[in-house]
């Protein structure tokens, strides 16, 4: 198995690139999709050296010993980083783990799971199975498409241009923005637990909507939602989109459209019909 122990600035090309797995403590990582041959470009090495390791069509890129598990024993002073710029096949699958590292995946068709401690992630065109999680640092997304899992801690989770057939966001007190087409049969859901939400869908979007928050403020800029206020509860649910359930077509379903938090706000916007959000009461025609 070819193996290298790389301190200083080094770069390898590569015939074949099945899968990617890098591990990574401080500076920043790129994985970009390529047409090309695969190619690792190691700009800088401070600190512990890199191992870099290819076998099997699997390209490895990390440190001595550094497990998946063992990321979160790395978040301590230390000046151990590496600039590292990766590209592969638009078809390989990623797997991505940093500390302090920003980390970008672009352009990429395959399964890929991006982890980090602190460091920022941003992902630009990723479709397929995306699954992003993080304690405190913030996850950037555009273009994405597919099935797509979001966690974070404190971190704030942001999502722009992406038609996705499932996402499900989690975070405690980070907050949660996504401006979205939202396919038929397509699911939405997002929980919080301080984290503020808000969600953007097109005017003429076809959803089941049902938005809830225990203590904090219900808005929404479309018409016709039913508003519930109950003592540690308020909501707005019912369904968007002319003809309900009979404008998705025979055998499909409108998408699904689910926010529950304790004390966040929940925002809905429409895409395309400016205005101020409405309370709950005032979008529903008041309190029933």
């Amino acid at each position: 198995m070819p193996r290298w122990t790389v301190d200083a600035p080094a770069s390898y090309d590569f015939d074949r690139v099945d899968t990617l797995r890098v591990r990574a403590i401080g500076g920043s990582v790129a994985v970009l999709s390529t047409s090309d041959r695969a190619c690792l470009d190691i700009a800088g090495v401070t600190g512990q050296p890199l191992v870099v390791s290819h076998s099997g069509g699997t390209l490895t890129v990390s440190y001595e010993d550094l497990s998946w598990d063992g990321l979160l024993g790395w978040l301590r002073p230390d000046r151990t980083s590496a600039t590292i710029t990766i590209t592969v096949p638009k078809d390989c699958p990623v797997q991505l783990g940093v500390v302090t590292a920003s980390a970008i995946v672009s352009g990429i068709s395959a399964a890929t799971s991006v982890k980090s401690v602190s460091g920022a992630i941003t992902l630009d065109g990723v479709t397929g199975a995306v699954d992003a999680r993080t304690v405190s640092g913030d996850i950037e997304a555009q273009g994405l498409g597919g099935t797509i899992g979001f966690n974070s801690v404190s971190g704030d989770l942001t999502l722009a241009d992406g038609a996705v057939d499932r996402l499900d966001a989690k975070t405690v007190s980070g907050r949660v923005t996504a401006d979205i087409e939202l396919d038929q049969d397509a699911a939405l859901r997002v929980a919080t637990v301080s984290g503020p939400v808000a969600i953007r869908l097109p005017a003429d979007a076809s959803a089941r909507v049902d938005l809830r928050s225990a203590t904090g403020r219900v808005l929404s800029e479309f018409p016709g939602l039913l508003h519930s206020q109950k003592p540690g509860a308020s909501s707005l649910s019912g369904e968007l989109g002319p003809g309900g359930h009979a404008s998705a077509g025979p055998g499909r379903h409108p998408g699904v459209v689910r926010v529950s938090t304790m004390s966040g706000q929940v925002t809905l916007l429409q895409r395309g019909e400016p205005g101020p959000p409405r309370a709950a009461a005032e979008a529903a025609g008041g309190s029933r």
